[in-house]
């Protein structure tokens, strides 16, 4: 039991970390029509900016403090993100609108290989680190109830709260705040939106912001538990089944799906691995989406596509 709820609390933890990625692609969808294939060069931009400016700050301001040194980076990371995301929008994204699907997927695919790019150029093409101070061993709990305990790794718990803590503020945010509501009115019919006063320029900015800090956090988490290289921006591969579980209109249906895929992957390649070979990690999240796809295409708590035509 012991060693099962071991492998259970790795995949929900793994699952957040899915959901957080996913969330971008959702809440750019929602507001947009915009499936934004950019999102993983965005998460890798953003992490390249974070572990760079941590690493450039002191030598700046002449200061050892590795807390300062963080809370600057993440802010000036943020602010980068913001003007990355407004530019995004201004000068591609608002000359596009109303254009075919397939138009708007070569734009952000286009946008996706140019942030790579600009980020390579900027900020360097080595393996860097990100040290925010997140313990790495791991910690063994409830020994007095499971023979052994359970192993829990404490940089994977730290991450998994900071994702539910960005998640839970998020909803907050659409629920609770004007500006929150008239995201949400967009996202249920733009021309309504647009008839009662609520600009679709400005609400598409502040959605692509708002998924610029997402693709932050996320890019700060995954680069700390696995190295800022380039391969960090297929981070967003793995958020793609999530979206399609859950459905890409659906908030809660990327978290829900995100940690439907986090424990599906762990608990198969646990116990199933040994049967097959192992490897099922690898691709049990595809095809879940796969069989989505062919029987549930709006997933889990989507609508459907043509019901927003």
């Amino acid at each position: 039991m012991g060693f099962f709820l071991e492998t259970l609390l790795g995949g929900l933890m793994a699952g957040m970390l899915y959901s957080l990625v996913a969330l971008g692609f959702v809440l750019i969808f929602k507001a947009s029509g915009v499936f934004n294939f950019a999102q993983g060069a965005m998460v890798l931009f953003a992490a390249l900016a974070m572990a760079r400016f941590a690493e450039w700050l002191p030598k700046w301001l002449g200061t050892d403090s590795l807390i300062l040194a963080n809370v600057l980076a993440f802010v000036l990371a943020g602010v980068v993100m913001f003007i990355l995301a407004w530019l995004v929008e201004r000068l591609v994204l608002r000359h596009l609108v109303n254009q075919e699907g397939a138009t708007l997927l070569m734009a952000t695919l286009g946008i996706a290989y140019f942030i790579d790019g600009l980020g390579q150029t900027i900020f360097g093409s080595d393996i860097y680190k990100i040290d925010v101070g997140m313990p790495k061993e791991p910690v063994i709990a409830f020994e007095n109830v499971f023979q052994g305990g359970i192993l829990i790794n404490k940089e994977d718990l730290i991450a998994a709260a900071i994702a539910a803590t960005l998640v839970a503020l998020l909803s907050l945010f659409f629920q609770k705040t004007s500006t929150g509501r008239a995201l949400r009115a967009v996202a249920d019919d733009h021309q309504a939106a647009q008839s009662i006063g609520i600009p679709l320029n400005r609400i598409w900015v502040i959605v692509w912001c708002v998924a610029g800090i997402v693709a932050l956090v996320a890019g700060v988490i995954w680069g700390s538990k696995l190295g800022v290289q380039f391969s960090l921006a297929t981070v967003a591969l793995r958020a793609l089944p999530v979206v399609i579980l859950g459905g890409l209109t659906s908030v809660p249906g990327a978290i829900i799906g995100g940690l439907i895929i986090g424990v599906g992957e762990k608990l198969s390649e646990v116990y199933l691995g040994p049967y097959v070979g192992g490897g099922i990690e690898i691709w049990f999240a595809y095809v879940l989406a796969l069989v989505f796809l062919l029987f549930r295409p709006q997933g889990l708590f989507g609508e459907k596509i043509i019901d927003r035509v």
